[in-house]
């Protein structure tokens, strides 16, 4: 990303060179001017090479970036626009280019919680400001899942900055179940996002099991710079390979097989329950399916949100269990 970055800045300190025509500029002149707008930036000296400057010539040129610059070369030594009213920030946008950029600016602002995307945020503010003025303000065609009132989002950034950072942390939190907050020493490990909610993975202690914390049930975060930090190499995806949702039972995968009635079995072909699944049998009345996952909470509101267009033939114990919860459901509707 830094060097992107870097790149714009001396796209951006060439183009303006360019355009100052009351000058001649050598390819030494845009080295140094290059050099001088990194330094002005980013605080440090950068060396700009001259093939460096060459190349982002090159690539001005042509129209990778959508710029076709007229750069030429007078005098067989200096550097100018053919066309004297030319500018990189002048191109026009293509109304192709205006919707792409709309969706994609809705797109990045759901990251707005991250401190990692504040230079970002600025960049697609401007965005934003450009797109509007140069066409007319449409209802976004790509829409997302979000929640607003979601609690524990403001969480985020402090967070994955403890990550990055490899800090401890002193967390106040409560659960559903518990009557009041308790204090935890937490190493976080990753954050981890399901069904539009957000949950911090980590160790109490090296001796303790790995946890997820809700966002949204923290109360308050500290750090504590006198504990060292558990570096312990922990592999997301490994972790929750079998996994459907967050909640590890910390038990052996399961082979899960069910049935889905024609009318939905597309759906689940399409949008399958977890990677592991594989169609065993097609019917005349549906699909039967195979899934190697542990069986937690999450699979099982899964399996009742299908309602009657589900029914699993294996394990046994989890077959029983799906049962006894839709026969206590079915009694709370046969009450009224």
């Amino acid at each position: 990303m830094a060097q992107n970055k870097n790149a714009l800045i001396r796209y951006k300190t060439i183009d303006k060179c360019l355009q100052n025509n009351n000058r001649q500029w050598t390819l030494d002149d845009l080295i140094e001017a290059c050099s001088d707008a990194l330094y002005e930036y980013e605080g440090r000296d950068v060396n700009v090479g001259k093939r460096t400057v060459q190349l982002d010539i090159q690539m001005m040129r042509s129209d990778k970036l959508g710029y076709n610059a007229p750069i030429e070369v007078y005098d067989k030594k200096y550097y100018r626009y053919a066309n004297e009213d030319y500018s990189i920030t002048d191109i026009p946008l293509t109304e192709n280019d205006m919707n792409v950029l709309s969706e994609t600016v809705e797109m990045l602002k759901q990251f707005k919680d991250f401190s990692l995307f504040t230079e970002l945020g600025g960049i697609i503010q401007r965005l934003e400001d450009k797109i509007y003025t140069e066409k007319t303000q449409q209802a976004s065609i790509i829409h997302l899942d979000k929640n607003e009132k979601l609690k524990g989002l403001e969480h985020l950034d402090i967070l994955y900055q403890a990550i990055l950072k490899k800090l401890v942390l002193k967390i106040k939190y409560q659960s559903f179940k518990a009557q009041q907050a308790s204090e935890i020493v937490f190493h976080p490990f990753i954050l981890k996002e399901f069904n539009n909610r957000w949950f911090l993975v980590g160790k109490s202690s090296a001796k303790k099991a790995v946890v997820n914390l809700a966002l949204d049930r923290i109360i308050d975060i500290d750090f504590d710079t006198t504990i060292p930090y558990m570096n312990e190499k922990f592999d997301g995806d490994t972790y929750y390979k079998d996994i459907i949702g967050v909640t590890v039972a910390n038990s052996r995968a399961q082979r899960i097989q069910f049935w889905i009635d024609k009318q939905n079995a597309p759906y689940v072909i399409t949008k399958p329950f977890h990677s592991s699944q594989r169609i065993i049998k097609t019917t005349e009345n549906g699909v039967i399916f195979n899934i190697l996952v542990q069986i937690n909470f999450e699979l099982e509101r899964m399996i009742l949100g299908f309602g009657d267009s589900i029914e699993v033939l294996k394990p046994e114990k989890l077959r029983k269990r799906i049962a006894l919860k839709l026969e206590r459901a079915s009694r709370l509707y046969n009450e009224l």
